[in-house]
């Protein structure tokens, strides 16, 4: 054994001598300090007594010493009392600390006093919100965690309480949010027949789900992840380094869709150009894009020529162009559906085929098109809006929220799935979701978290999953190669009979050597029907792009 270890262990031995002698000691400390105690109390009180009683005080005292001297067991009992006596004047005196105060009834009190002046009325007799009066009256149950905040509250109000307006709700759910804490979000649950108001706090969404594949019907696309009491369906996702399931918001578009056309509106770098980067990976998987960047950031450029992607503009004149074809590109649709329909056949695969229009930030181009005098490209949306849902033809609109006033009205009322990245006035909700917002927002809010509505629906918190640029530099790695495995590498629109062709001919027809045998007349017959089917579904080319 090391000295090191003999003097670590001697001190432990120490150590547990000490503990042991203070318990043994202890009580005979206790009266020595008791003795102490009552010696000074002695001394104290001869030096204050007069001299001429001291005399008759000693002789008093030597009678007492005398006379329980003389008693059966009365020095044993003197000693008793004594010792008794000196035990008690020796005991630890020192207060008891004072209870720390509650801080669930300070925070409780300070909301009642904040919403007094909101809930009282000079001319109610007997006031539920008055200053000074107790909280309890008016609330009925609260709970906090065990950090001391709030997590969830239930209130009476005044029934003459004006909660069917939206102003005076916001003011009210304002109040408790600056009191309860503003690092969280809140959902506020009205109930006019009974005059209560349910407080309770949300559960943070999960931010580590990037883009990937995901267990959807046909039509559906996955906007982002939600509350599970927010909707009853759940779907697997690859979560961290393990696979889970999540709520998600999923988007129905189509020809029976009830919201065919989406806004997304959000503050700088909250993730509307991620958002429209997800849905154009979910939407190459079954059908074509236009993708029209009105920023000019670059932010697309990883779908510039992929398969599916017919254009990806980012000037005012390959915009108007692109728009242009998709007005035609519309009409030819709507043509081919109304022929079909008279002639009792199927209609062109071309013209089922899912076809995105994605504008990012489309409000520059319109103050870009009105200072040149050029037509505005919302303007060219109106006939994609109007029919798309017949046309199979889906418009998503992002923008910043400041730019709400300037998209065009025809834009706003068509586009009745909204989404909005970011923080949220509650004043801005009934324009921006078309709804007034039962949440209040957290003071921060991570990149892709906001709020959705999908028609009458009410509102939804709602996480888009991470799909950055993957040609930024600051892109992680991990989120960088999630959304580069899911951009297309083969062309997914060509037609069956070519591509089993390809697909089984190992050798390219100029690697042969002789001439080809006959195909015979069924083979020439099929081949032919497959080259007139071609032609018929051909996917046209945009003009603007063979302009200079």
């Amino acid at each position: 054994m090391t000295l090191i270890q003999h003097l670590s262990r001697g001190r432990d031995l120490a150590r547990t001598a000490g503990d042991h002698a203070a318990d043994m000691f202890g009580p005979l400390l206790t009266i020595g300090r008791g003795l102490r105690a009552h010696g000074r109390w002695a001394v104290k009180w001869w030096g204050g007594l007069p001299k001429d009683r001291r005399g008759p005080v000693l002789l008093l005292a030597v009678a007492v010493v005398a006379a329980v001297a003389l008693l059966p067991y009365g020095p044993l009992l003197a000693l008793l009392t004594l010792m008794g006596s000196a035990a008690w004047a020796g005991r630890d005196r020192a207060p008891a600390p004072e209870p720390a105060p509650d801080t669930s009834q300070l925070k409780l009190g300070a909301i009642y006093t904040a919403l007094t002046p909101y809930l009282v009325h000079e001319s109610d007799p007997s006031p539920l919100y008055s200053h000074g009066g107790d909280f309890k009256d008016a609330f009925g149950s609260w709970e906090f965690d065990p950090e001391g905040r709030l997590t969830s509250l239930e209130l009476r109000y005044p029934a003459y309480f004006t909660d069917t307006e939206p102003h005076a709700r916001a003011r009210i759910e304002h109040v408790i949010h600056s009191k309860a804490g503003r690092s969280r979000e809140y959902r506020f649950t009205w109930d006019e027949e009974t005059n209560h108001l349910q407080v309770s706090v949300l559960s943070p969404l999960p931010t580590d789900i990037l883009a990937q594949p995901y267990v959807t019907a046909q039509g559906e696309v996955v906007l982002g992840f939600t509350d599970t009491t927010s909707t009853n369906r759940m779907i697997p996702v690859r979560q961290g380094a393990g696979t889970t399931h999540q709520p998600p918001v999923l988007w129905r578009t189509g020809p029976r869709a009830g919201e065919p056309h989406l806004l997304a509106l959000g503050t700088h770098g909250q993730g509307t150009s991620t958002l429209l980067r997800s849905l154009a990976l979910q939407a190459l998987a079954h059908g074509d894009i236009v993708v029209i960047d009105g920023a000019g950031t670059g932010e697309h450029a990883c779908l510039v020529g992929r398969p599916g992607v017919h254009t990806v503009e980012t000037s005012l004149h390959g915009a108007l162009a692109a728009l242009e074809w998709a007005v035609n590109e519309t009409h030819r649709r709507l043509d081919a559906h109304n022929l079909a329909k008279r002639s009792g056949i199927t209609p062109p695969a071309d013209t089922v085929r899912p076809l995105w229009l994605l504008l990012d930030h489309p409000a520059e181009l319109s103050e870009l098109a009105q200072a040149e005098g050029r037509t505005d490209p919302q303007d060219l949306l109106e006939v994609p809006l109007r029919h798309g849902r017949t046309a199979h033809i889906t418009v998503v609109v992002a923008d910043h929220l400041d730019a709400l006033p300037r998209i065009k009205p025809t834009v706003r009322s068509a586009a009745r799935a909204r989404v909005v990245l970011g923080p949220l006035d509650p004043d801005l909700a009934p324009d921006a979701l078309g709804a007034p917002l039962d949440i209040t927002p957290s003071s921060h809010t991570p990149p892709g978290r906001g709020y959705a509505r999908l028609g009458i629906h009410p509102p939804v918190r709602i996480q888009v999953p991470a799909a950055p640029d993957p040609l930024d530099e600051e892109t992680p790695a991990d989120q960088r190669d999630a959304v580069i495995a899911l951009l297309p590498h083969t062309d997914s629109r060509t037609e069956a009979p070519a591509s089993a062709a390809l697909s089984l001919d190992k050798n390219p027809p100029s690697a042969r050597s002789g001439p080809d045998p006959d195909p015979g007349p069924d083979r020439a017959e099929q081949q032919e029907r497959a080259e007139e089917r071609t032609g018929e579904i051909a996917t046209p080319v945009i003009p603007a792009l063979q302009l200079p």
